[in-house]
């Protein structure tokens, strides 16, 4: 079973890289962009055949390792 993880900072939380991005996209042209907000997807394959079990894992691994959930927020979605 396959799964993809998108981490992205909460609201409110300074995003550094997504201004840079803003501002380079700026400079190229692209006028009409008004925010960037910059995160991560990680995609993981689980050997797992319930998708409550592996929901509950990922939950786990997002919470333990793959999240900062002081400044970010996580989504899980499980693609079959």
């Amino acid at each position: 079973m396959k799964a993809r993880i998108d981490v992205m900072l909460r609201d409110g939380v300074l995003d550094p890289q997504g201004k840079a991005i803003h501002q380079a996209l700026k400079h190229l042209g692209f006028d009409t962009v008004q925010e960037v907000r910059q995160g991560k997807v990680i995609e993981i394959e689980l050997a797992e055949s319930s998708h409550e079990q592996a929901s509950a894992r990922l939950k786990e691994m997002a919470e333990k390792l793959l999240a900062n959930l002081v400044i970010e927020n996580y989504r899980v979605t499980l693609q079959d």
